[in-house]
């Protein structure tokens, strides 16, 4: 759709905005909101934090966008010892600092809340003043994250949102300008969710069409048998079943180091001579980056863990179970967060067994249920060699099988780079329509929100006949 511009327009005096139309104003926001922070009861203290009464939320609260639920419940008498303070509903809360994103995030109340102290209330003078005020500090995301050091931890201070200057539409122009970018931006997030909900089925297909290549092969007519392990069920009746240690070399204790890959320390990483390969490198199947060093004497005290060509790379703490195989682009060291396996290559190829540890499912949910774990938060090594797996005997019909799956991979990857394209399209659509409206770029003064396709009395009228 295709907006009409206001007819004239001055100097904003707003330092992020060039123009605005001609009969807006501009002011600080410190002139037009009440900025305070809040406080957090002490954590020592623990019937401050037990059947409590007062809504309170934190920093991450601002992700929920419209906050309909607090963080958690804190006393009358935690409340009253701190310096936690009331925000009404229908007001502002902006992250002061935090993780990741979230400072210089902002989020509209519909409850009364108190807050913790990394957050700043913005309470408008008026509704209309809060309903604008909020597009116009989510369209300045970046710039107010700037004025605090950018992706640094440095945290944002009421101070700094005082001085932030705010164009100032009239009354009617605030709430034609919220209720427009409140309706077209929840259709644009409608759009975004479907696109995100499309990726992660492809991801779920994706991952079942590998899992069942690599543990059924590709001849559906081919005749099967029970492999006796439960995760697999029917496989193949000439493949291999077997635990994964009898295909690894045991060389240069590949295996043999311990439940982690090396016994480097943090101190030992602070050399300028040999390359530490770290969980990173493996999740981005990248060995370039990443700047952890060794010395030339460290290293000649841990050969042993010098990574060779072709060797499996597995991830073992936090992002666990992902693969890589080592290409020898540089003598380079494993880090402790790390095991390698050297398969032998007379038996099977590596990349089909990492796609198997990474990408079938069956090996870590054994990987799983051998730890004695609801949740995994390590591998060792003696759980991964044990793990059960499938293979075709031949190296060729394992050939035939990493080759079909290539080709299926590369088809979802398609599919899902589509689907990323249009959400990275779709977001930047979003962006530059609240930019328009919230500077007044586009003029939403006669904007109506379209009706329906069926109203309501036409719908009864349907279902009545």
């Amino acid at each position: 759709m295709k907006y009409q511009a206001y007819a004239e327009y001055k100097d904003s005096g707003v330092e992020w905005v060039d123009l605005i139309p001609i009969h807006w104003g501009r002011v600080n926001m410190r002139w037009q909101v009440q900025l305070y922070a809040g406080g957090t009861p002490s954590k020592n203290i623990e019937e401050y934090w037990e059947e409590g009464t007062v809504p309170w939320i934190n920093s991450g609260a601002v992700n929920q966008i419209t906050v309909t639920q607090p963080s958690m419940y804190i006393t009358e008498q935690a409340y009253t010892n701190s310096s936690a303070k009331w925000i009404p509903k229908n007001a502002l809360v902006m992250a002061l600092a935090g993780q990741g994103k979230t400072k210089g995030m902002v989020a509209k109340l519909a409850i009364d809340t108190t807050c913790n102290q990394s957050m700043a209330a913005i309470v408008p003078n008026k509704i209309s003043n809060s309903k604008y005020l909020f597009w116009w500090l989510t369209f300045n995301y970046q710039n107010i994250r700037n004025m605090a050091g950018g992706d640094l931890r440095d945290g944002l201070n009421l101070e700094l949102l005082g001085n932030i200057g705010c164009p100032i539409p009239t009354d009617e122009e605030k709430d034609c300008i919220a209720n427009f970018l409140d309706h077209e931006t929840a259709k644009i997030d409608t759009l975004i969710e479907k696109q995100q909900q499309l990726i992660k089925l492809l991801k779920e297909k994706r991952q079942a069409v590998i899992s069942h290549a690599v543990t059924k092969g590709l001849n559906p007519n081919v005749p099967m048998r029970d492999s006796g392990v439960e995760w697999l069920g029917d496989v193949p009746e000439h493949w291999k079943v077997m635990p994964l240690k009898y295909i690894i070399k045991a060389k240069k204790g590949a295996v043999k180091a311990g439940p982690f890959g090396s016994h480097l320390k943090n101190s030992d990483m602070e050399g300028k001579d040999v390359k530490v390969i770290a969980q990173k490198n493996v999740i981005s199947r990248n060995f370039e980056i990443g700047e952890s060093m060794i010395s030339s004497d460290k290293y000649r005290e841990l050969e042993v863990f010098t990574i060779e060509h072709n060797d499996v790379l597995i991830t073992t703490r936090g992002t666990i179970g992902r693969t890589a195989i080592y290409d020898n682009v540089f003598t380079a060291i494993l880090h402790p967060c790390l095991i390698r396996i050297q398969i032998d290559e007379d038996y099977a190829y590596p990349e089909l067994v990492a796609l198997i540890i990474q990408e079938s499912g069956y090996a870590m949910e054994q990987i799983l249920i051998n730890s004695n774990a609801t949740t995994i938060e390590v591998i060792y090594s003696e759980n991964l060699i044990n793990t059960i797996i499938c293979l075709p005997p031949s190296l060729a019909e394992q050939k035939l099988l990493l080759g079909d799956i290539s080709l299926r991979k590369t088809y979802f990857s398609v599919l899902i780079e589509k689907a990323e394209s249009a959400i990275e399209l779709i977001t930047e659509r979003r962006t530059a329509l609240i930019s328009a409206a919230v500077t007044g770029k586009i003029d939403v003064r006669n904007w109506q929100a379209p009706e329906p396709l069926y109203s309501n009395k036409e719908t009864h009228k349907e279902e009545a006949a």
